[in-house]
């Protein structure tokens, strides 16, 4: 008998209010694979995300882990899962490092290694209230360098990334799968992943 995906969609809908966002959508994903989720502004995008994150219920349908429905046991699906928003949820009173910290511990990665990776070691000790949208940016992305969550969910990630912050991620992303770690992927074109099922929201 096959073993399940790691991570399987299945006829999921998503409702807003009174507004019907999307439904139908069902995609699998193993060790080591990729999904670019593409539509236009509004199609459910980040909604989707934040599905497969666990932040919300499905309007219809089930997403699984192995064979089981997230919902069993939602806590440990989101300590499985790292999730970049639009939002960078960085903290503007503590330090750069600081901002780290509590995902160091998670992980068990370097804080330092992370922040030179996006070019912010120099900028170590300062108040994040003090950064730019563009490092605001490359500190929540760090985060990705100290996870050791097996589902990446990226929404945007590259907005404010000068060129060498996208392939500082790309390259972090390649690194990612290589372990066997998957990722979802919604991006307007300025990050692209190789070999990525594509899924296009209406």
């Amino acid at each position: 008998m096959s073993q399940p995906p790691a991570l399987a969609v299945e006829a999921l809908a998503c409702r807003r209010g009174e507004r019907d966002v999307f439904g139908g959508v069902g995609f699998a994903l193993g060790p080591g694979e990729a999904l670019a989720l593409g539509g236009r502004n509004g199609s459910g995008k980040s909604s989707l995300l934040r599905l497969l994150a666990g932040l919300t219920r499905p309007a219809a349908g089930r997403i699984a882990w192995q064979g089981d429905d997230i919902w069993q046991d939602i806590e440990s699906h989101r300590a499985r899962v790292a999730l970049i928003g639009h939002l960078d949820a960085v903290k503007p009173a503590e330090s750069v490092a600081e901002n780290l910290g509590f995902w160091a511990r998670l992980g068990g990665g370097a804080v330092a290694a992370a922040l030179e990776r996006f070019g912010l070691g120099h900028l170590a000790a300062l108040p994040a209230r003090y950064l730019s949208a563009g490092q605001r940016r490359r500190l929540a992305l760090a985060r990705l360098a100290l996870s050791s969550a097996p589902l990446w969910l990226l929404d945007e990630p590259a907005v404010s990334l000068d060129a060498a912050s996208v392939q500082s991620l790309a390259e972090l992303i390649g690194q990612h799968r290589a372990r066997g770690g998957m990722l979802a992927l919604a991006s307007h074109g300025d990050l692209t992943v190789a070999d990525a099922k594509p899924l296009r929201l209406a």
